[in-house]
């Protein structure tokens, strides 16, 4: 798969200049969504997704593609804390390969552990209920691993 994962210091000339980067949080429900500015310097939360089948999930990622310019997605890589490969790393590989398949932009992998914790503590300190808590989180949390990926661009 070297042609769809690039590492990160390869992965901005093969996006290519004033292309936004669109980060992609997925899980089995949602996929947490977040896009970058043009400079590819910030990136901000965008929408979540709620998972249904495969091809509706990559309807609205073809939309977004086309709406905002991207030129190529970073991936929250879920490693374990010890830092192994586990089931949700296979599983977001069988994602970016399918994903590949029907957009072929490309890719790379951005380690996302304690993402998703990050933004929790956030939002707990800024004093959002439960409920709105489950609303933000899973694009808070793409945003999270988008910025991160951005800062090492």
């Amino acid at each position: 798969m070297a042609d769809v994962i690039y590492p990160i210091p390869e992965f901005k000339s093969a996006v290519g200049d004033y292309k936004r980067i669109l980060g992609l949080d997925i899980g089995s429900k949602t996929i947490g969504l977040a896009l970058s500015d043009t400079m590819q310097m910030v990136a901000s939360p965008m929408e979540t997704i709620r998972r249904t089948k495969f091809s509706k999930d990559v309807e609205r990622l073809s939309e977004i593609v086309q709406q905002e310019n991207v030129g190529g997605f970073i991936l929250g890589w879920p490693v374990n804390m010890d830092g192994s490969e586990g089931p949700r790393c296979q599983s977001t590989m069988a994602f970016s390969k399918n994903l590949f398949d029907k957009i072929p932009l490309p890719q790379a992998l951005w380690d996302e552990r304690l993402s998703t914790a990050a933004v929790e503590r956030t939002l707990i300190e800024a004093d959002r209920s439960r409920a709105r808590r489950a609303e933000l989180v899973d694009k808070l949390a793409a945003s999270y691993i988008l910025q991160g990926a951005l800062h090492a661009l």
